[in-house]
């Protein structure tokens, strides 16, 4: 089988610029809280640079991680002879690119659904994902010189395009471990309680910009982002007309701005499932910036009910089967 080459040009028309922004935001935080750190917290061992994946950690192992390094996929299984040449040198390429770019290795008799959902014709095939999107690299057989270019243009892609220049390596970490990172100065309980009391006072700018306040600091706070989220999307359905958002929504199914707008009050309203439900669909039916509009809105979603909550991890199972 002959390899099928990618072309990079292309890769920018796969991802909304409100993606990319978000994308190179995380990244640029990354790389300022490990500044801060001395580089330390963070820092992978080179073995943690190659992963194997399946159906279950596919979700955070892939498509979470991919906003902050370029994630190639090696789909392969133990009865591939070609696959037995090409898994060690992607291999030996992900520890030499330093961190560029993670590994994961998915075995294809052990993950059918993974298989599918990439269309994936025969094997050995390599995707990347970047800011979860989905890009085919090259399927078969490939010389060493070819994949390099073809890695390098993902790189570059990723790093000029998305902000994402992958991973801190330290050689001298141990293997699965990542030091926890520091707690962050503080404490910002002033300015959260501001923030409470500006939603309980209907000040929704104030608390939006409360909650800012607080993430400028320490941009993974748990509850300023929860309580940002759940600010934003009170003040995006401040004044809807239920009955006119609804009625549109119903007339036009495949309507990314009416599918967002509905979604937004089915959830305020407290129907979660639905309005997950109604963003996945429209997903499933639209194509290029509007699908990402979607996505990335019901990504939103996610933050406002919080990624502990069960219903949240069935979603996000739901969508990355709507994606792939």
């Amino acid at each position: 089988m002959q390899p099928r080459n990618m072309s990079m040009s292309g890769v920018v028309d796969l991802a909304a610029v409100k993606a990319a922004q978000e994308a190179k935001a995380k990244a640029e935080q990354a790389r300022a809280e490990a500044a801060r750190q001395g580089g330390g917290p963070g820092a992978v061992s080179p073995a943690d640079l190659v992963i194997d994946v399946d159906e279950a950690g596919f979700e955070h192992e892939v498509l979470q991680r991919s906003t902050e390094v370029p994630v190639v996929i090696d789909f392969w299984a133990e009865w591939c002879e070609p696959c037995k040449q090409l898994s060690p040198l992607l291999e030996r390429l992900a520890v030499e690119y330093n961190g560029r770019f993670l590994l994961a290795k998915i075995d294809v008799d052990a993950n059918q659904m993974l298989m599918q959902q990439f269309g994936v014709q025969g094997i050995p095939a390599v995707f990347a994902v970047v800011a979860g999107q989905a890009l085919p690299l090259f399927q078969g057989a490939a010389g060493e010189a070819q994949i390099r270019e073809t890695l390098d243009q993902l790189v570059a892609v990723a790093e000029q395009r998305f902000g994402l220049t992958g991973l801190t390596v330290d050689p001298d970490a141990e293997a699965g471990s990542r030091p926890a990172p520091a707690v962050p100065a503080g404490p910002y309980d002033a300015l959260l309680e501001a923030a409470v009391q500006a939603l309980d006072a209907g000040d929704l700018g104030g608390a939006i910009q409360a909650y800012t306040n607080v993430l400028n600091e320490d941009p993974a706070n748990s509850e300023a982002k929860l309580g940002l989220a759940q600010a934003e999307l009170l003040q995006r359905v401040q004044g809807a007309d239920p009955q006119r958002v609804r009625k549109e929504a119903a007339e036009k199914p495949a309507d990314a701005r009416a599918q967002i707008a509905a979604a937004d009050l089915d959830l305020v309203g407290g129907h979660v499932e639905d309005a997950f439900g109604r963003l996945i669909e429209t997903v499933q039916r639209t194509v290029g910036d509007d699908r990402d509009t979607v996505r990335i809105r019901l990504l939103e979603l996610f933050e406002v009910v919080g990624a502990d909550d069960p219903r949240v991890a069935a979603a996000r199972r739901a969508l990355a089967r709507a994606l792939f």
